[in-house]
This record gives structure tokens, C-alpha cells and sequence, in this order.
């Protein structure tokens, strides 16, 4: 098996499950893998960590809510698996670099981590956008 398909099967599983508690250790016994290959695989394939991926989808997805959503910004940080609202803006700040409720009040959402997609052994993750500053990495 390549390693584009580990990471494909990674990535499904983290999608499929995002709104649940995952760790390493779950998705890995969930795919038959151990926790420190699929962590090696993954950050070799992607240039991003399975939890910074994780973090950085649901970041992504909590944007969505802000700006499609009247939805408390509270409710929101739960359901991103932040156990206060304080955790979930300075984390939601240092990745979109704006708070929760200047970001709703702009209005304008743009997904920063979007899903990672695996075309061929060749491409690797293009459009992501990596932590430091929201350089684009290839």
C-alpha cells in the first residue's frame, strides 16, 4: 500500500468523524496502522501533523458556522472540541488572525484547511495553508 493511500484513509477517517474525539491513538486502531506510522506517513506526505490537520479543519469549519450562522460563538467552540470559549478565540486568532466575532462581523468566510486531497503520488498537498504565518506550502 502507498503512502498516498494511508494518508487517503486518514484523511476519510478524520472527515467521516470530526465531530467526535479523536486521537491518534483511535484512528490508528480504527485503521489497522500503528500510531506512529500513520504519524509518520502523514506529516512526510502532508508537511502538516494529523492533530494541526485535525485543529485545522475544525478551526476551518467553525468559520463556516460563524459566518453562515447566527449560532452562539460559545456553541461553536464546543462543538469544535475547545473546552472554553477563551481556548477557541486565542486558537481561532492564531489561525485566521482575527477574533471569532470580528471574523462574523466581516462576514466573509474562506476556508484557510481545506480537506486534503491525495491525486496521485506527484501532487502533493497543495493547497495548504501551513501554520506559520498562512504561507502557502507545496
Amino acid at each position: 500500500m502507498n503512502n498516498n493511500t494511508v494518508v487517503k484513509k486518514v484523511v476519510d477517517y478524520i472527515e467521516t468523524h470530526i465531530d467526535k474525539d479523536l486521537s491518534l491513538d483511535k484512528i490508528a486502531n480504527a485503521l489497522n496502522y500503528s500510531k506512529f506510522y500513520i504519524a509518520r506517513i502523514f506529516t512526510e506526505e502532508t508537511k502538516c501533523t494529523v492533530y494541526k490537520y485535525i485543529q485545522g479543519r475544525r478551526l476551518t469549519m467553525a468559520a463556516q458556522k460563524l459566518v453562515e450562522t447566527e449560532q452562539p460563538i460559545v456553541e461553536i467552540a464546543y462543538e469544535a472540541h475547545y473546552d472554553s470559549q477563551q481556548a477557541f478565540t486565542l486558537a481561532f486568532k492564531q489561525f485566521y488572525g482575527c477574533t471569532p466575532k470580528i471574523y462574523r462581523k466581516n462576514g466573509v468566510f474562506y476556508p484557510k484547511q481545506p480537506k486534503i486531497s491525495m491525486m496521485n503520488s506527484l501532487v502533493r498537498y497543495r493547497f495548504m495553508y501551513y501554520f506559520a504565518g498562512g504561507k502557502l506550502v507545496a
